[in-house]
């Protein structure tokens, strides 16, 4: 009895024959549906995992170019730092360097002098030693070697103390020596100390008084381009008088014609700097000619009569430039002004003319 094959169990008619699913191990004889469904299931997860991937590369990109971004403007920031900080550096460096040669010029000006001075005393030292002589004799020659080195010194420092100091040592000394030779250089001593003493004392504190005033006046001083106001100068203006027995509607109409014409002026200015400044530059204005003030008083406190005189004329330019010259109040400031000046002009530096004379009549012996 023969077996039977499947081929005979199966027909291709049968309807089982072409619903019965293919077995997995019968891989050579799948159908092309199942490869191409196969086939799509494989692209389509390759195409997810690709997907994945791109996701994840745009995700990694964006982080990156955040990170790249924010690394941008930090060194923007620090640039921005670097050249600010760079800048002030240059300028403390020129400031610096303008300090430190205005010092040096002043420290060579004074080795200068101190050198003279220093040879001048060597001088006078080695000439009191080679030479003998008498007690008076010593006593002139230490005393105008005293003195002329004190007026040195107030040249140079434009303090008059330590030549005051040297006068009256010298006076004392004349005293205790009690000669009567020496009586006209003792009088020469005292008539230059009280000249010295009445310049350094009153015309210097005269002078302060009178900046000190000029800056409390500043504020107070009317501007040639302020609004107009009740009262007189360039930039007042008078009400029409109201007759006592007019009736009160014609009171009242002058009132409100006066009030009118006083929202409009019409004026002459003669500097046109004054006319283009700006009303609320006004206070830069003031505080501009304090600074000038100040600057005035710090070189008349150093001595520096120049400069003294260069900010009194700068200070005078702006005060009949861009103030009311009508006003009492800027008239009063000129005037003071013109005395400040006037009393500069006449300031000289520290002189003992009549004491050097007097020593020198009494080294020669007469």
């Amino acid at each position: 009895m023969s077996a039977a094959s499947p081929s005979d169990d199966i027909s291709p008619s049968s309807p089982t024959a072409a619903t019965a699913p293919v077995p997995a191990t019968l891989a050579p004889h799948q159908t092309p549906a199942a490869m191409a469904a196969a086939a799509t299931l494989l692209s389509r997860i390759g195409l997810g995992l690709l997907t994945l991937m791109a996701l994840l590369a745009l995700v990694m990109t964006i982080a990156l170019w955040n990170k790249v971004s924010g690394m941008k403007e930090q060194l923007a920031r620090q640039s921005a730092d670097a050249t600010a900080q760079s800048m002030e550096a240059r300028t403390l460096a020129r400031q610096a360097s303008d300090t430190v040669r205005d010092a040096a010029a002043r420290v060579a000006l004074i080795e200068t002098r101190v050198a003279e001075v220093a040879l001048q005393r060597s001088q006078l030292e080695e000439l009191m030693q080679s030479l003998s002589r008498s007690r008076d004799e010593n006593l002139v020659v230490d005393i105008e070697s005293a003195v002329r080195l004190a007026l040195q010194q107030a040249q140079v420092t434009g303090n008059v103390e330590p030549l005051l100091a040297a006068l009256k040592a010298g006076d004392l000394r004349i005293s205790r020596a009690a000669q009567p030779r020496l009586a006209p250089l003792q009088r020469a001593m005292q008539r230059d100390a009280d000249r010295l003493r009445s310049n350094s004392s009153v015309d210097s504190a005269e002078a302060l008084q009178k900046l000190d005033e000029l800056m409390r006046n500043v504020d107070d001083l009317p501007a040639i381009n302020a609004v107009a106001v009740r009262g007189t100068g360039v930039n007042a203006w008078q009400p029409e008088p109201i007759p006592a027995d007019a009736p009160w509607w014609r009171r009242a109409l002058l009132t409100v014609r006066g009030e009118a014409r006083s929202l409009v002026r019409v004026g002459r200015i003669q500097s046109p700097e004054a006319i283009l400044l700006a009303p609320e530059q006004t206070y830069f204005l003031r505080e501009n000619l304090k600074l000038k003030l100040l600057n005035a008083r710090l070189s008349l406190l150093s001595r520096q009569v120049d400069a003294t005189r260069t900010e009194l004329a700068q200070v005078g330019a702006s005060l009949n430039r861009y103030f009311d010259p009508a006003s009492r109040r800027t008239q009063a400031a000129a005037t003071l002004l013109q005395q400040l000046q006037a009393q500069v002009k006449t300031t000289e530096p520290a002189r003992v003319d009549d004491t050097l004379a007097a020593l020198a009549t009494a080294a020669a012996g007469r």
